[in-house]
């Protein structure tokens, strides 16, 4: 378990940061500008759940401890999962094909309450729907930033599947508190050259 006595080391001041495994690498490392962005996806969801009550708070909940997940295992260089790659004493908390599953089962089970959409639709409505719709934006800027740090080097495939899911789980989970059921007044169409 984590324990923090002292917030400040100085030990950052050279522009460089320590990973999960004790290396350091310079604060503008792809690797840390990934697991940088899930922490401000994270952030948003924070003020998601402001908002939110019943089954979303429960999901915003679920979602806020797995990207911590997400983020310790994008901070911890290895790639124990490769083919012929050696274990480690210790296993790394890695993000798993559950936590995606499970992100799967939630999208299905919103999105059968929803309507086909015919237009794309505008970030907004409700207060939740609004920051979801923010945490949602994030987390894709979090999944493209993964991607390009495992062109550096080796990162957990499930991390990066668990960020294009979430971006997926949060534009439904939007458009759900947009609904009238949930207090909305439906989804805010795109209207393409309206103001022409």
């Amino acid at each position: 378990m984590v324990k923090l006595n002292k917030i400040y080391t100085r030990t950052g001041d050279d522009g460089s940061t320590g990973l999960a495994d004790g290396s350091r690498v310079s604060k503008h490392s792809a690797r840390v500008a990934a697991y940088g962005s899930v922490d401000e996806a994270n952030s948003a969801l924070g003020l998601a759940r402001l908002h939110a009550g019943g089954d979303s708070l429960a999901m915003i909940d679920r979602i806020q401890n797995d990207l911590f997940d997400v983020g310790a295992d994008l901070a911890t260089p290895g790639a124990e999962w490769l083919p012929g790659a050696a274990q480690p004493e210790w296993p790394p908390l890695r993000t798993v094909p559950s936590q995606v599953a499970r992100l799967e089962a939630e999208i299905d089970a919103m999105n059968a309450e929803l309507s086909a959409l015919n237009s794309f639709i505008l970030p907004g409505g409700t207060a939740l729907s609004a920051h979801l719709h923010l945490a949602r934006a994030i987390t894709r800027r979090a999944e493209r930033d993964a991607v390009a740090a495992s062109e550096d080097a080796p990162l957990n495939p499930h991390a990066i599947h668990y960020l294009n899911r979430l971006s997926d789980h949060l534009f439904v989970m939007a458009r759900h508190a947009n609904r009238p059921e949930s207090g909305g007044e439906g989804d805010i169409l795109w209207v393409p050259a309206k103001n022409r």
